[in-house]
């Protein structure tokens, strides 16, 4: 088994897909662990639905054995709340990006 990188780069989806494959877990046996149907899992591995809750990825990373902040999608949300409450910062990051 591949060693595991603490943060993955990749889109849900793909992140997803790698995870099921290392822990070999099937849609069938995944959605029994999370009380989420395989077709919903299947469609979040090809993106054909937006990712899920925080609550839902929370739920997928204990089965996966992953912390929540493996995805990327995760980590976007927890910088964009925090931000969220520091308009100074968002408005001295925003000036440096636009340089």
């Amino acid at each position: 088994m591949t060693r595991r990188r603490r943060f993955s780069e990749e889109p849900f989806g793909p992140t997803l897909a790698r995870l099921m494959t290392e822990t070999g877990v099937t849609f069938r046996g995944l959605a029994e662990q999370t009380d989420l149907s395989a077709g919903y899992l299947n469609h979040l591995v090809h993106g054909n639905r937006p990712v899920p809750s925080n609550e839902i990825v929370e739920k997928l990373a204990r089965s996966l054995g992953v912390e929540p902040e493996h995805f990327r999608e995760y980590r976007i949300r927890f910088i964009t709340e925090r931000l969220e409450s520091m308009p100074d910062l968002i408005n001295r990051l925003y000036k440096r990006l636009g340089e």
